[in-house]
């Protein structure tokens, strides 16, 4: 079928990296493996981050008009005309002002994947795009989440479970399970030793979660006492001056900052090293997570959210307290110490991210969704 994609958040041909373009990029991946035809509908970003109300009613007013202008371009190109409206990432500081009413002027199924629902912002700053958001999800034919954290906040908002679906996070795994470790090259580039333990992070560097982020992981690094060990950081962003000064107290053979890494060269990044960590504040699940595990890495992270739908604790790597970097901190020397039990770990965390997160099986879960849902939606 034809699939009309909306990103409100962030187009999936943004140019700045980010989770939240991957998966974008990720789901059009899926549908397009499913046999769909998707095509980006616009790329009218209506994110404000700022609780801006003139910004976000010119937003709207822009959002309406762009509307009107599909449906015109639709109805004139009917080869053109989608099946199926998909609007992925929808929040109060993103609403969706274009799926909707392009889907109830052309009488098309109107999805969402991953939409949040936050009471709280009811009467803040961003109450117009809260209310758009949840008249948005009211008007949704289905409802996909991708964590378990967001989907009990979508089935308490509707008296139908039948609209609420979950889709596993996934990644092409491939190049992951596949890669083969370049650690003398990495050794060599970037003057570590090959021979001690080398933990790893990947990810951005800005403002917000990220950054309280930033600050557990130096924290918990502060007590590992005398270990061995080597923390490579790939990511950059405009925090990186902060997040650089929150591991000036180490010696600089302890932290090596490597910057962005090109999407080609990360998945061997992965392979050599040891352990990935990243305490997770408030993350939804972490794409870095499917791609540190489908390369064989056992994970320390933060029980946040959706963390635990792809961390097996105990299995594929350990969870520990949100926030609490004493707790992170005992489980990465326990981990450094197991070198047989991170073996295990690893040998583990491959096998569920082929069995359970790859993008084979979520191009077909997602298939069977929305041909059910183009099913429905004709009855």
């Amino acid at each position: 079928m034809r699939v009309a994609f909306y990103a409100p958040l962030k187009p999936p041909g943004h140019p700045v990296p980010s989770g939240d373009r991957r998966i974008g990029r990720a789901l059009m991946g899926a549908l397009g493996l499913a046999g769909h035809e998707a095509t980006v509908a616009s790329r009218l970003r209506s994110w404000d981050g700022a609780g801006d109300a003139t910004r976000q009613a010119r937003i709207e007013r822009l959002g309406r008009e762009v509307a009107r202008r599909l449906i015109q371009h639709y109805r004139e190109k009917a080869e053109k005309r989608p099946d199926l409206w998909l609007t992925y990432h929808l929040y109060h500081k993103a609403p969706d002002w274009l799926g909707p009413m392009v889907a109830e002027a052309l009488a098309i199924p109107y999805v969402v994947v991953e939409a949040s629902h936050a009471p709280k912002q009811a009467t803040g700053p961003w109450k117009d795009g809260h209310a758009a958001a949840l008249a948005a999800m009211a008007r949704a034919d289905a409802l996909i989440a991708l964590n378990s954290d967001d989907r009990e906040g979508l089935l308490a908002l509707t008296t139908n479970s039948r609209r609420v679906f979950s889709l596993a996070p996934f990644i092409d795994t491939a190049p992951y399970v596949h890669a083969a470790p370049c650690r003398e090259n990495f050794a060599a580039r970037h003057g570590m030793a090959a021979q001690k333990p080398w933990l790893l992070t990947v990810a951005m560097m800005r403002e917000g979660a990220k950054l309280r982020s930033y600050r557990v992981l130096s924290k918990a690094l502060g007590e590992l006492g005398d270990s061995e060990w080597q923390l490579l950081i790939a990511g950059d962003g405009p925090a990186r001056r902060e997040v650089e000064a929150l591991f000036a107290q180490f010696a600089p053979e302890h932290v090596f900052f490597l910057g962005e890494v090109i999407a080609s060269a990360l998945p061997s990044l992965y392979a050599s090293a040891d352990l990935y960590l990243w305490p997770a504040i408030d993350e939804a699940f972490g794409m870095a997570f499917l791609e540190a595990q489908a390369a064989g890495l056992p994970v320390v992270a933060g029980r946040a959210r959706g963390v635990p739908d792809i961390v097996r604790d105990g299995e594929s790597g350990h969870l520990t307290p949100p926030g609490d970097g004493s707790s992170f901190a005992a489980a990465v020397l326990g981990m450094l110490r197991d070198a047989p039990r991170r073996r295990l770990m690893s040998e583990r965390a491959r096998r569920i991210m082929l069995e359970e997160h790859d993008i084979a099986l979520a191009a077909g879960r997602l298939d069977a969704i929305l041909v059910s849902v183009v099913a429905e939606y004709r009855r």
